[in-house]
């Protein structure tokens, strides 16, 4: 490096270089290190471990090793070999702390990941204990609740199923003679329609059926007379409707022989059908009543005038069981407070990761800073971010320390 300089300047130029000469060579000795690596794991861990500090320590020699320059000029040159020789102790204890703080993030980060195992399999154990006990708990459910006074479900559906079937069997018997009758009166074949129409129609006049019996008996319960007759009379007008035009064209479908006798030889051949059919409304309706619809048609009732049931007298309501947890809350209150845990810790995760790498810029820093303006800037170790991630502290603190310099 020195071999074109003249031969009278040379000795000098190599005497005043002689502090700095040497370190390109140990630069060059540390990047042959980190370049000659028999695999690719070694290399990573050459340059995890060892690429910061190596990085203080040529920082720390080529400050050190400049600041020989300045001392004939300085003022205080005892302090500033002070300051010198203690940034050496921050820059041991940096690289120290840098690898502690590996060990630290390492440890953390194992410990989190089990955190994670535990709580996903905590998540899926809940979760198939649920699925696996699901039928017997809605079954214990179903069975405890309907032990209790409330809405009978089952008369009530039962009641819904039976006027959808009665209403099916009507529109059945009932559809030639409907189709019929609107082919006279129209002219034309009867609409496709015809069939649903017909099944909402009746469907909703034996709902009324059963609701013409519920009034009746509480009317009867309640001893109101006046109304009682009037009731009676209307309910026989039901079962006339019912029997005339519903189960004697049913009468006639089961039993056609009836319909095949002559009048020589049945002359009450269109009686004994009337009578028929209305043995046969009042048996239906009695089993029906009698089994489900005195339960099921109060909340029928209930359902359409949108008003609660009436409790019956003397009855009191049973108290009310205390609504059981739904499962999953549980385990997503847990998972709430592990995401809560999680966004606490992840500031410490964060200077878990920066404080390693931070301590030994900084302490890189104050060797500059040293030999510029004669202090180091940074306190090291770091207890946390906030005292190196906020630019107006260090500046403040900068501007502290030169008024203490220069008074």
């Amino acid at each position: 490096m020195f071999d074109q300089l003249p031969e009278q300047w040379k000795e000098i130029i190599e005497a005043l270089a002689a502090p700095i000469a040497w370190i390109p060579v140990m630069q060059q000795a540390i990047l042959d290190f980190f370049l000659d690596s028999p695999s690719g794991w070694i290399a990573a861990g050459k340059f995890i471990l060892m690429i910061f500090p190596a990085l203080l320590i040529v920082s720390a020699v080529w400050c050190t090793q400049l600041s020989i320059y300045t001392l004939p000029f300085r003022s205080g040159r005892v302090k500033f070999i002070t300051m010198i020789l203690l940034a050496w102790w921050d820059a041991a204890r940096a690289i120290w702390l840098y690898w502690v703080g590996l060990f630290r993030v390492v440890t953390v980060a194992i410990g989190w990941g089990f955190t994670l195992t535990r709580l996903a399999l905590r998540l899926m154990t809940d979760a198939f204990k649920q699925i696996l006990f699901l039928p017997f708990a809605m079954t214990g459910k179903m069975t405890k609740s309907y032990f209790q006074p409330g809405v009978p479900w089952i008369a009530f559906i039962l009641l819904i199923a039976w006027c959808l079937l009665e209403a099916l069997i009507f529109t059945y018997t009932l559809y030639p003679t409907v189709s019929e009758v609107l082919a006279d009166l129209a002219g034309t074949d009867a609409p496709q329609f015809t069939g649903p129409v017909l099944f909402m129609f009746l469907f909703l006049l034996i709902m009324g059926s059963f609701a013409c019996l519920q009034i009746l008996f509480d009317t009867f319960k309640k001893k109101e007379y006046k109304f009682l007759i009037q009731m009676i009379v209307v309910e026989l007008f039901v079962m006339f409707f019912e029997v005339m035009f519903l189960y004697r064209e049913l009468v006639d479908a089961i039993t056609p022989w009836i319909a095949q006798q002559t009048s020589e030889e049945l002359r009450m051949g269109i009686a004994s059908t009337l009578a028929l059919a209305a043995f046969a409304w009042v048996g239906v309706r009695g089993m029906t009543w009698f089994l489900f619809g005195q339960f099921g048609t109060p909340p029928l009732l209930a359902f359409i005038s949108r008003k609660p049931m009436a409790m019956p007298e003397g009855a009191e309501a049973g108290p009310l069981a205390a609504e059981s947890p739904v499962w999953w809350r549980a385990p997503i209150e847990d998972f709430k407070r592990e995401v809560g845990w999680l966004h606490d810790k992840s500031q410490e995760m964060l200077e878990y990761l920066s404080l390693p790498a931070l301590h030994v810029l900084a302490a890189a820093l104050n060797f500059a800073m040293i030999l510029v303006a004669s202090y180091p800037v940074f306190s090291i170790p770091f207890k946390n971010l906030k005292a190196i991630m906020e630019p107006q502290g260090i500046l403040a603190q900068l501007q502290l320390q030169s008024k203490k310099v220069n008074p």
